[in-house]
Formats: C-alpha cells, sequence, structure tokens
C-alpha cells in the first residue's frame, strides 16, 4: 500500500504545512514584514450542493476572497452547523483539501491550485463509510473520518494516493453507539496515536496505528472524560504524547479543558490538576500555538476566546478571555492558526464572517474580519 513509507516519516503538525518556496524572512525584519501570505478554507456545509469559501492571506494576517470562491465540493452538506472540530483540513502535504459532505454521506478531496484555487479531483467524492461524516484527520495519506449519524456512526479509515484519490481501508471500520456524537477525530504529530472525542457519551476514544494504518484501541479505551461533553482536542505541536480535549458541557461558567499524557499505546493518564478551569460557557474548539507554548479555546456560547500558557510538562495556567466580535454571544465554531502561527481565524457562523485576530504570545488582538459566502453554515476552517 503505497502510503506506509510516508505514514512513518519525520514528524510535522497535522494539517500545518509551510507553503512550498518560502523565503525566511531576515532576522531584523519587523513582525509584519515576517508573516508570510497563505490561504484559508472554510467548509460551508451549505444545504444542497456543499461549498469551500477560499481566501488569500495578506502580509499584515487579513484576508481576500479568492477568484471563483466559493469552490463546489460535488457532495452536499446540512445547512447547519455540525458540532464538531475538524470539518475540513488541508493533507500534509499542502497539496489538497479533505471536506466533510455531512449531507450526502460523503467526504470530498479538492487539489490547490498554484493561486489558491480548488479544483475537484477526478473521482474525489467519495461515501464517507457511514452516516453524516462531521470530522476527518489526515496524516501522510492516511484518512479516518468520523461519522456521527445513527445507525452509521463510526470512525473509518482510507488511504489517498498521490492523485488524490481515496479508497477505503479494508478492516478499519470502528463502530460506535448511536448516541456518541463523535466531535473530533486526530493523529499525533507522528501518526503512531490517534484520537476520537464522543461528545454525547462523554467518552475519549484513543488508539495506537499499526504499520497498515489500522487502529488497535488502548487498554480501557474508550476513557471517561475529565468533565461532560468532550469536544475540540488538539496534540501539543511540540510534544506528541500530550494531548488537551475542550468540556463543553459543564453549564454557564463551568468549560474546563483537560491535559492527558498519551502512552505509546495509546493510553491515557491525567496531567496535573487537571480539568483546568475555562471560567466561560460551552469551550468547544482548541488550537495550540506551533511552539507548544499556549492553547487557545474558543467559547461558543459566551462568544469569547479563552487562552492559557502551557508549562513543559503541560499544565495549563489560563490567561484570560478575548471577546470574538467585540460582543457578548456571538457563536464561534472553530479556529485555526495561519501556517506561520501569527493570526488565529475564528468562524464566526452567527454572523457569517470569519475573524481575523493577530497572535502575540498568549496575546489576541482583532484585526477585523472577512465575509463568508450567503448560505454558509461555516463548519470548519483550515489554513495552508
Amino acid at each position: 500500500m503505497h502510503f506506509l513509507p510516508r505514514l512513518w516519516s519525520r514528524p510535522i503538525a497535522a494539517g500545518l504545512v509551510a507553503l512550498a518556496g518560502a523565503l525566511a524572512a531576515p532576522a531584523i525584519a519587523s513582525a509584519a514584514q515576517s508573516h508570510q501570505p497563505g490561504f484559508v478554507y472554510v467548509n460551508d456545509n451549505t444545504a444542497g450542493a456543499n461549498t469551500v469559501a477560499g481566501f488569500a492571506r495578506q502580509a499584515d494576517g487579513r484576508l481576500t476572497p479568492l477568484a471563483g470562491s466559493p469552490f463546489k465540493t460535488g457532495g452536499a452538506g446540512t445547512g447547519s452547523g455540525l458540532a464538531s472540530q475538524g470539518a475540513i483540513q488541508v493533507t500534509s502535504d499542502g497539496r489538497y483539501v479533505i471536506a466533510v459532505d455531512a449531507g450526502s454521506n460523503q467526504i470530498s478531496v479538492l487539489r490547490i491550485q498554484h493561486d489558491g484555487a480548488l479544483r475537484p479531483v477526478s473521482h474525489g467524492v467519495v461515501s464517507s463509510g457511514g452516516t453524516t461524516p462531521v470530522s476527518v484527520a489526515e496524516h501522510h495519506g492516511l484518512v479516518y473520518v468520523a461519522n456521527a449519524g445513527a445507525g452509521g456512526s463510526n470512525y473509518t479509515g482510507f488511504t489517498l494516493s498521490g492523485g488524490g484519490r481515496l479508497r477505503p481501508l479494508g478492516r478499519s471500520t470502528v463502530a460506535l453507539p448511536d448516541d456518541a456524537q463523535p466531535g473530533d477525530v486526530l493523529f499525533n504529530s507522528t501518526g503512531r496515536n490517534f484520537i476520537g472525542t464522543r461528545v454525547g457519551s462523554s467518552l475519549i476514544d484513543s488508539f495506537s496505528i499499526g504499520r497498515d494504518g489500522r487502529l488497535t484501541a488502548a487498554a480501557g479505551s474508550p476513557f471517561a472524560a475529565q468533565g461532560p461533553g468532550p469536544f475540540g482536542s488538539e496534540f501539543r505541536p511540540t510534544d506528541s504524547s500530550q494531548l488537551f480535549v475542550s468540556n463543553a458541557h459543564g453549564g454557564a461558567g463551568n468549560g474546563t479543558v483537560s491535559a492527558f499524557s498519551v502512552a505509546a499505546d495509546g493510553a491515557l493518564s491525567s496531567i496535573g490538576a487537571s480539568p483546568f478551569a475555562d471560567l466561560e460557557t460551552a469551550p468547544c474548539w482548541v488550537e495550540i500555538t506551533h511552539d507548544g507554548e499556549f492553547l487557545f479555546t474558543v467559547n461558543t456560547a459566551s462568544g469569547s476566546i479563552s487562552r492559557y500558557s502551557i508549562a513543559p510538562g503541560g499544565t495549563l495556567t489560563l490567561l484570560g478571555s478575548t471577546q470574538v466580535g467585540n460582543q457578548s454571544g456571538v457563536g464561534a465554531v472553530d479556529a485555526r492558526l495561519s501556517t506561520d502561527g501569527h493570526t488565529l481565524y475564528v468562524d464566526e457562523s452567527s454572523v457569517a464572517a470569519l475573524g481575523e485576530f493577530d497572535v502575540h504570545g498568549g496575546q489576541l488582538t482583532e484585526l477585523g474580519s472577512a465575509s463568508l459566502p450567503a448560505g454558509s453554515a461555516a463548519a470548519g476552517v483550515t489554513t495552508r
């Protein structure tokens, strides 16, 4: 199987790929000058024909729509939020976008052109292997999707060819109960561990990955979450054994973020005094700076972003919160850092916009926002 040699190549942060040919900024350059342009993509999850909105990232982090955007995926969306993280991903090699089509039980692959425009690959729309796909993860040609629909909830594997063709990976499906409501799937940076959160039943699935790409559940998996509604998750970019999971359903002002140590076989153990208080409501989406120093979680019901510092051992210290859109109650639903780490893009679904925040250490400064296309249900955001 062609993906195996790449599966065990050098670690990189999944979904975050440096721009090919980018020149390093001179040491004396200002922070603004050191920003590298790139692209940002949003899974619109539009009712009927699904689309992906594409934006060009300017040197200062602000966005402008790409010519031809939004781009049709070839599948169908649901027209509403998916309550998940990772509904769209850029592949490890930076060549493709993979998006879930929750309305047609499919996933789509689109090729990224030199100008950032997206073009569907031949035979690029395939069955998700279940019902209502909500999250997808890719690592060097190995792909897993989380299906959340009753009667077809599972994790299912695929291989991705060099030409962008997805093929089902035999005997890879892990069935889930109808009440699981998986919210996020992801690989760690080595591609040796795989995590899935079950929002509905407050459990966390943890697996090791064999050389054939199939999953082996850790002893004790699924593990009880440390709070109700484990939702978004992220491995620390600088330590593939540290995992952070937001707990979204604790009620008003009672959100938390958990920190776990992940063994080679996938076993989870709590770090320090985990879970760590968020002091906001419904922390859902999690993003960590590329240097592994700071963690952000988007609090959907509070309309804010909580900011934490991460100690070397993985304990969290809450630094404060930043309002999204300078108002409360904005239903922010996802966040992703630019590939250079200087800008955080926050999907503000209730106002059909993509918020732009300058990142300096653990501080966020709002730059502005870019409008999303009419009809966008904004199911997720990714960057290249």
